[in-house]
């Protein structure tokens, strides 16, 4: 894209439009010094987008204006504009913009029984000389030759004008009214002299109004082909392009907390990567808002702002029934941190959402968003899908992490997440565990692109400290959760007590044989030891007696002796 940019400008010299977002389509602006034709149906937003085009280039440009008005009075356009902020008596005075309202009547600008635009040449030549103006808008063609049929004369005409414009060298916008079915234009003629063609259409589906822009054709330059919401409401007008989506968008490997402990824990870097895209789905009463919450409340305690966007509940009813579980969200409200935007689906289609939502998050520069639910909005699978990749590209590239909750329908789990998991850089399911008569509550990561996860089924309970995830625990039947695994936990108590019983029953058992044992080897020990006694004593005696038989056997061979 920036290739195609470099050489545009080369070969083209380009004027801001002045409407956010025209000039990302155009990449660049509409042809200076050339006719561009705004082409609608009554209620598209011609004159307003002409009048930006003026009013911007007057301010932000250095570029005075010129408004030749073939069907609405200055004063009219004065007021009719006075609630978008443009003050177009200011810019009168400062002679950066004249409206001229010109009646055109067939017999004024007629000359010799020709149709001749002389006079108008005239009158507009003086007002652009006289501020010096570089932009010019004609509202509308249909006005300036209602009195001109078909034919050679309205063709020879249209060019003329086209080509005085040309030659003056201002950046001209002409609005024209759509013709006939199939035909861009009333006459059919206008698209072929302009340099430039952007159509409007305002569209009605499914009673839903869409506003919706297309460049038809761009002499000289490439440009974005595709059809483009846009909104008109008191911020002016505010086009969406497709063509800055891409995957070319910067990557951050700094991580924010999901706001509950327990999610931290089971993602490997302990939590989401910043400009991550985090689907969280789940059946109607898992707490999917409760979680989101959770990730708003932890990034404005982090003193970073935030945008909750909400398509059921109003902005009130969350607060309340956040308190319940200790998040004080209307205190980051009142800090300013945190912002609301509350809407009913139906309000607008799909692409009139996103471009509110691009535009509030434009002006409030979070750092988190979420959305819930995106299965709130209606439209087939693919308008949604189209609608969600340009938004979730859109965070990517200010590198702003969101979170999409979505309500899934649990008689048909997964189903209504399989095209949107793909968008999604993280995936957390929630999920009713039912068993034995209860409704649990369970999750499990899906998903976690460039990180490690847990794959465990994790309960969760909602209270008033929050979400709070108990560790897993495995029954003999698998996962059990609720009263099954108090039941379960406590059984497993009573036998781990039997057996804690069992062996210091044992335990003392030994010890008794042990101390019998003992006090028998004892027993048995000093028995020996008398008996041992006993001997040495008789061996004693022994011994004596030997002595003394000894000694009398001497005294007596003594006596013999001596009587010899």
């Amino acid at each position: 894209m920036t290739i195609h940019t470099k050489a545009m400008t080369a070969q083209i010299l380009k004027a801001p439009s002045g409407v956010a977002g025209l000039d990302e389509i155009t990449f660049g602006g509409l042809p200076a010094g050339r006719p561009t034709l705004i082409a609608g149906a009554a209620g598209c937003g011609k004159t307003l987008f002409a009048l930006t085009f003026l009013v911007k280039g007057a301010t932000e440009h250095g570029e005075p204006g010129v408004f030749m008005s073939f069907e609405e009075r200055a004063q009219d356009l004065v007021e009719n504009v006075s609630s978008l902020g443009y003050d177009l008596p200011g810019l009168m005075a400062e002679k950066k913009l004249i409206i001229d309202y010109v009646r055109v009547e067939r017999s004024e600008i007629e000359q010799s029984g020709e149709y001749d635009l002389e006079g108008l040449f005239v009158r507009l030549g003086h007002a652009i000389d006289k501020i010096g103006a570089k932009r010019v808008v004609l509202d509308t063609l249909e006005a300036l030759f209602s009195g001109l049929g078909d034919g050679p004369v309205l063709r020879a005409e249209l060019r003329r004008l086209f080509q005085w414009l040309k030659d003056r060298g201002v950046t001209a916008m002409i609005t024209a009214e759509r013709g006939a079915e199939g035909q861009l234009t009333r006459h059919g003629l206008e698209e072929y002299v302009s340099d430039c063609v952007i159509a409007l259409d305002n569209r009605v589906e499914e009673q839903i109004t869409t506003r919706r822009l297309r460049v038809m054709k761009y002499r000289g330059s490439a440009h974005g082909t595709n059809e483009y919401p846009f909104l008109i409401d008191q911020g002016g007008i505010s086009v969406l392009p497709v063509t800055s989506a891409g995957l070319s968008h910067s990557i951050s490997d700094e991580v924010v907390s999901s706001g509950i402990g327990g999610i931290d824990a089971m993602l490997g870097i302990g939590g989401f990567y910043r400009g991550s895209s985090v689907l969280l789905s789940g059946p109607s009463g898992t707490g999917k808002t409760t979680f989101g919450s959770h990730f708003v409340n932890a990034a404005c305690v982090a003193g970073q702002r935030a945008i909750y966007f909400s398509f059921e509940e109003s902005p009130e009813q969350i607060v309340r029934n956040m308190q319940s579980v200790g998040l004080d969200l209307g205190a980051h409200v009142a800090s300013g941190l945190l912002r609301f935007e509350s809407a009913r689906p139906s309000l607008f289609g799909l692409e009139m959402h996103l471009v509110l939502m691009i535009r509030q998050i434009e002006e409030f520069n979070p750092t988190a968003v979420v959305v819930d639910p995106i299965s709130a909005f209606r439209g087939s699978e693919s308008e949604i899908h189209a609608t969600l990749l340009r938004l979730v590209d859109y965070l990517k590239v200010k590198g702003i992490t969101g979170v999409f909750n979505n309500l899934i329908n649990p008689d048909q789990p997964g189903r209504d997440d399989q095209s949107l998991s793909s968008l999604m850089d993280v995936w957390i399911g929630l999920h009713d565990l039912q068993a034995n008569g209860e409704r649990n509550r369970g999750l499990f990561v899906l998903k976690a692109r460039g990180m490690s996860h847990s794959n465990q089924i994790r309960e969760y309970l909602l209270g008033s400290g929050g979400v709070t995830l108990i560790e897993p625990y495995i029954g003999p039947h698998g996962v059990l959760t609720g009263s099954a695994r108090i039941v379960q936990e406590a059984q497993e108590e009573a036998a781990a007590l039997e057996r804690l019983d069992e062996v210091n029953r044992r335990h003392r058992e030994f010890v008794q044989k042990r101390n019998a044992a003992e006090r028998q080897i004892a027993e048995t020990r000093e028995a020996l030891e008398r008996e041992e006694a006993e001997l040495l004593a008789l061996e004693t005696v022994d011994e004596r007696r030997e002595e003394v038989l000894t000694a009398s056997r001497s005294a007596a061979a003594t006596r013999r002796g001596s009587s010899l």
